[in-house]
This record gives structure tokens, sequence and C-alpha cells, in this order.
């Protein structure tokens, strides 16, 4: 089976959960509601899992951070978060660069990227 950049991306817009940086641990933790967080996690730091993967570039694109996908998977709730074998790919193929791009936003409100 061929994996496109495409799938990749679009695998990674299907995670799930809530992503936060607890700042007295250094970490991130990864809840599935806003509301589990506790106090000592800012609200600022809050994003959706399929928001934190992607690190901004210049101008309206953003990298598919394969450190950020990392850490999700350091939480061992693959399942959970929707990991799928696109993403899981991608992590395996460090002599590839990263996938970068333009990511717009659909009339439903949705980002997505656009390769």
């Amino acid at each position: 089976m061929t994996i496109t950049s495409q799938d990749i991306c679009n695998a990674a817009e299907q995670l799930k959960g809530f992503v936060g940086f607890h700042g007295k641990r250094g970490l991130y933790i990864v809840r599935f509601s806003e509301d589990a967080f506790g106090m000592d996690i800012a609200d600022d730091s809050i994003t959706p899992s399929n928001e934190f993967v992607w690190r901004p570039e210049q101008g309206h694109r953003m990298a598919l951070c394969r450190e950020r996908l990392g850490l999700l998977l350091e939480q061992r709730m693959d399942e959970r978060l929707n990991v799928s074998e696109p993403l899981r790919a991608y992590l395996r193929r460090h002599d590839l660069p990263e996938i970068v791009a333009e990511r717009r936003l659909h009339p439903a409100g949705v980002i997505a990227p656009a390769i």
C-alpha cells in the first residue's frame, strides 16, 4: 500500500484529544476534554491534538512536526488519539523531510492542509 503526503496530512487532521503544557513538570499532557486539565495547565496552552502537531513556518505554511507527533505517541494512547498507519509511517521515515503544507480555513470552519 502506498501512503501519500495527502494521506499523512488527512491522518493528522483526524487526531483526537487536547494537548496542554504542564509548566511545573515541563511536559505535554493529552486529555480528551478541555475540562479534564487541572489548574497546573494554563488555558492558553490547551490545543487540539490535530493542531498541536503542526508547527508554524512562514505565512500560512506549517510543517507536520515529527517531534510533536512523537510526544503524542509517548503517551501510549494511540487508539484513543486515533493515530493511524500513515502517521506511524511518517514517523519512521527520517530520511524524508517533514511535510510542509499551506493550511486554509474551509467554509465549515475546519482547517485543512492544501498540499
